[in-house]
């Protein structure tokens, strides 16, 4: 059923990218006293964040293009998976949630750079000397070229077993590592990854909805989505405050990778996501200077959200 949909929403994004969204209406009733509206294809649902200007609005396939600019180059390593209408469809399953839609025009535009700033960093294959920069070449790759083990957590054989022959090695636009993440990403979504994690390597537009899931999903109970920290949602308890969590993009990446990002000073790993925002900031005509201060876009000096296994380490 969720195959289904995924292939009727494609259809009908690859209508309205052919001719244009001039077609597109905002329909608007009241519920219970609040604005709702309805955008059709891309923000559908009767929701408050429908009402706002939706991404293609503010974010077309010419940008994807500059943000992306070496992912098609011969070198690269998933040459013609990614593309804006796999993004723009995936991101209608989240607009109406507020992905990319909360607040005004600006907000919304950080949101998108910085989702896809996370993204262009753990997809990149760029380098120092490489053409056009190192932050040119997000969305290189798709899926780990040469993982070293097969990511299977015994201890989770009940909930989510791993299947026999099946790796669960990094895969999508936010890689996921190991049979819990999986799982957990495919009963969400209503995709059977656990017995087919290849599926996030197989189709573009379902790599970006577990990227945006993860982005809009709190990864534990009791805790923030890297979504409603970005946009202000999220209210910092005393023990937050005194741990110097702060809303903003360095608590993103407090909130996607923990102890892996956070905490260690002024490190090589926080920093080049931190470049990879900025950089598309600057592309998309939003500026670097509106990041913010240093303590909101990084982290270092923060106390982690999440304490990582030792085995999760090295993903």
């Amino acid at each position: 059923m969720e195959a289904k949909c995924l292939v009727f929403l494609t259809m009908a994004v690859m209508l309205a990218l052919a001719n244009g969204q001039e077609s597109v209406k905002t329909v608007v009733k009241i519920v219970k006293g609040k604005k709702v509206c309805d955008k059709g294809w891309e923000c559908k649902g009767w929701s408050q964040y429908c009402c706002n200007q939706t991404i293609s609005d503010f974010f077309q396939t010419y940008q994807f293009e500059n943000l992306f600019a070496k992912r098609n180059t011969p070198v690269a390593h998933a040459v013609g998976f990614w593309d804006y209408r796999s993004f723009i469809t995936a991101a209608a399953r989240y607009q109406p949630h507020g992905f990319g839609t909360t607040g005004g025009k600006l907000q919304s535009m950080k949101e998108v750079a910085a989702f896809l700033g996370h993204v262009g960093s753990k997809t990149s294959c760029g380098y120092g000397v490489a053409t056009g920069g190192p932050l040119a070449w997000g969305l290189c790759y798709n899926k780990e070229m040469s993982p070293s083990k097969i990511y299977c957590d015994d201890y989770y054989k009940y909930t989510y077993p791993c299947t026999p022959g099946v790796s669960y090695h990094g895969r999508g636009a936010l890689p996921i590592y190991w049979n819990y993440n999986y799982g957990e990403t495919g009963e969400a979504l209503k995709v059977d990854l656990l017995n087919h994690p290849e599926y996030l390597e197989d189709n573009a537009t379902l790599a970006f909805q577990a990227a945006m899931w993860r982005w809009m999903t709190p990864v534990k109970k009791h805790q923030p989505s890297a979504h409603d920290v970005f946009v202000g949602n999220w209210k910092p308890t005393k023990n937050d405050t005194l741990a110097k969590r702060v809303p903003g993009f360095g608590s993103t990446m407090n909130v996607l990778y923990g102890d892996q990002v956070c905490g260690q000073g002024d490190s090589e790993s926080m920093n080049n996501i931190i470049s990879h925002y900025l950089h598309y900031l600057d592309l998309m005509g939003v500026g670097r200077e509106e990041a913010g201060a240093h303590d909101v876009l990084t982290c270092e000096e923060q106390e982690p959200f999440t304490v990582s296994p030792s085995s999760a380490k090295s993903s």
